[in-house]
C-alpha cells in the first residue's frame, strides 16, 4: 500500500534474550486488566535531540495509555534515572519493586544535518529479559511518526495484534448555529495532532472514507446545490465528481483494492446502490428494489457487501455477494439499523441502532449472530474501525445552548468491549469520522 506520508527510515534489530515466561495481554478474555508500563524519558546526550527524546516519550506514553491496556506507572517513584538505564541498563530489582511489568528505553542520537537515529528497547522485568530492541534513522520532522511506529511495536509485541497508532482519522468539523451549520473535510493523526482542514466550508460535505492504497478520501459534497460524490487528492487537494449521474450519490466506500467506489443512487424517489470503476469508469448497478438500499461496505475480502435496507419494511442490515448477487438479511431486531462497516479483520461488521428514542453503536457477526450493544447516547453515530479491527471511532451528539434547542457533535473511540471510551481532541465540533490503514 502506498504510504500516507513520505518517510525515510531505516529499521535494525538488536539481539532478543529469549524469556520464560512471555509477558503478553490476552485480548480473547474480553475487558483485561491494564499492563503494569513504565516509560523513563529517552536519553539524549544533546540538548536539542534531548528536546525531541522527551516529546517521544510522551507520545508513546499516549498511545499506549489511549488503548487502555497498559496502566503507566507514575515517574515520581522510579528509582532509576534515565541515562542510567541508557548507560547502564535496567536495574531491575528497582523496577520491579514499583511495581512495573513492562519497561520501555529508549536513545536518541544526533546522525547528521537534520537527522537522528533513535533506539528503544522493550523489557521484561519479571523475566529481566529484551523483548524487543530497534534502531530506527529518520529525519528529525518525522519524530512524532516514528513515536507511534515505536507504539505500535510495543503494542504487537505485547498483544499479538497490530498496533493501530500509526494512523490518521478523517471526519467533518462542524461550527456554527444549525441552521447555518459549517461543515469541513479535516484530517488529522489518530491523537488528534497534525490537524488540517481540507476544505473552506463553502459547501457542505459529508460521509468522508479512506482509500485503502491511494492518497485519496471519497465524500459527498453539496456543490451548487447539487449532491455528488467526490474524490479527494491528499497530495495535491484536486477535486473530481465521481461519475455521470443525473440523480443523487451518497454514501460512498472505496473497495479493500481501492480500485472501485460502491456508492447509492437516488432517482424518482428510489435509492439503489452502484459499483464505479476508478479505473474504466465502468458503472455496475448491484441492487435493483423498490426500497431504499443505502449505506453498502465491502467485506476486506472483497466478496461480500453489508447495506441498509427497508425492503423488508424495516430499516435492517443485508448481506449480498459482491456482483449483487444473493441479498438476505442478518438483523431482526427492534427498531432501525443503519450506518453499517465491515471490520477490517472481517469477522464482525459495526453499526448504528436506533430503538425508541435512543442511539446505539453495536457490532455483529456477517452471519446476524453475536449481536452486542456497546455504547448508547441521545446521538452517537457513524462508526469507523481501527485498523487492527479493535477499536472504533464515531461521533457522538448532545443537546446544547438554552433549553437544549443547539447540538455540539465529538469524535470519541471505544473498545470492543463497550470499555475504555475517550474523547478525541478536535478544534472545532466533529461528526462522520472514518480511521485510515496503517500509514
Amino acid at each position: 500500500m502506498k504510504k500516507l506520508f513520505t518517510v525515510l527510515f531505516v529499521m535494525m534489530s538488536f539481539v532478543s534474550v529469549p524469556s520464560h515466561a512471555e509477558l503478553t495481554i490476552n485480548l480473547t478474555k474480553g475487558q483485561v486488566e491494564a499492563l503494569p508500563t513504565a516509560i523513563p524519558d529517552f536519553y539524549s546526550e544533546t540538548s536539542a535531540s534531548q528536546t525531541i527524546a522527551t516529546q517521544m516519550t510522551s507520545v508513546i506514553k499516549n498511545d499506549l495509555k489511549s488503548s487502555g491496556l497498559f496502566r503507566m506507572i507514575s515517574e515520581s517513584t522510579y528509582l532509576q534515572s534515565s541515562e542510567s538505564v541508557a548507560k547502564e541498563g535496567p536495574r531491575f530489582s528497582e523496577w520491579g519493586s514499583i511495581g512495573t511489568q513492562a519497561l520501555i528505553t529508549g536513545v536518541v542520537k544526533d546522525n547528521g544535518p537534520g537527522s537522528v537515529r533513535v533506539e528503544f528497547r522493550l523489557w521484561d522485568t519479571l523475566t529481566q529479559s529484551q523483548l524487543i530492541g530497534t534502531a530506527y534513522t529518520t529525519e528529525v520532522n518525522n519524530w512524532r511518526r516514528i513515536a507511534h511506529i515505536i507504539a505500535d511495536a510495543i503494542f504487537e509485541r505485547v498483544t499479538g495484534e497490530k498496533g493501530y497508532f500509526d494512523s490518521r482519522i478523517v471526519y467533518v468539523a462542524e461550527e456554527g448555529p444549525a441552521n447555518r451549520r459549517i461543515k469541513r473535510l479535516a484530517i488529522m493523526d489518530q491523537d488528534g495532532q497534525n490537524h488540517k482542514f481540507l476544505t473552506n466550508g463553502q459547501n457542505l460535505v459529508l460521509t468522508p472514507r479512506f482509500s485503502p492504497s491511494q492518497q485519496q478520501i471519497t465524500y459527498l459534497a453539496y456543490v451548487n446545490n447539487k449532491p455528488r460524490v467526490y474524490l479527494y487528492n491528499i497530495d495535491t487537494g484536486q477535486q473530481q465528481v465521481l461519475g455521470d449521474f443525473k440523480g443523487m450519490t451518497f454514501a460512498p466506500r472505496f473497495s479493500p483494492d481501492g480500485n472501485s467506489v460502491v456508492m447509492s443512487l437516488s432517482q424518482n424517489g428510489n435509492s439503489e446502490i452502484y459499483d464505479l470503476n476508478l479505473r474504466s469508469r465502468k458503472v455496475t448497478q448491484l441492487t435493483n428494489n423498490p426500497g431504499i438500499d443505502t449505506s453498502p461496505s465491502y467485506s476486506p475480502d472483497g466478496s461480500q457487501i453489508v447495506f441498509e435496507s427497508d425492503r423488508g419494511g424495516t430499516q435492517q442490515l443485508y448481506v449480498m455477494s459482491a456482483n449483487g448477487a444473493n441479498p438476505h438479511r442478518i438483523t431482526f431486531g427492534d427498531g432501525r439499523y443503519a450506518n453499517p462497516v465491515w471490520s477490517p479483520r472481517g469477522d464482525m461488521i459495526a453499526f448504528t441502532r436506533m430503538y425508541k428514542g435512543q442511539f446505539y453503536i453495536g457490532v455483529i457477526r456477517p452471519d446476524g449472530t453475536g449481536e452486542r450493544l456497546i455504547t448508547t447516547a441521545f446521538h452517537v453515530e457513524g462508526p469507523s474501525w481501527a485498523p487492527n479491527g479493535r477499536y472504533l471511532v464515531y461521533f457522538k451528539e448532545k443537546p446544547s445552548g438554552q433549553g437544549g434547542t443547539q447540538r455540539s457533535a465529538n469524535l470519541y473511540t471505544i473498545d470492543l468491549t463497550g470499555h475504555n471510551e475517550r474523547l478525541l481532541p478536535t478544534p472545532l465540533g466533529g461528526s462522520d469520522p472514518a480511521w485510515s490503514p496503517l500509514n
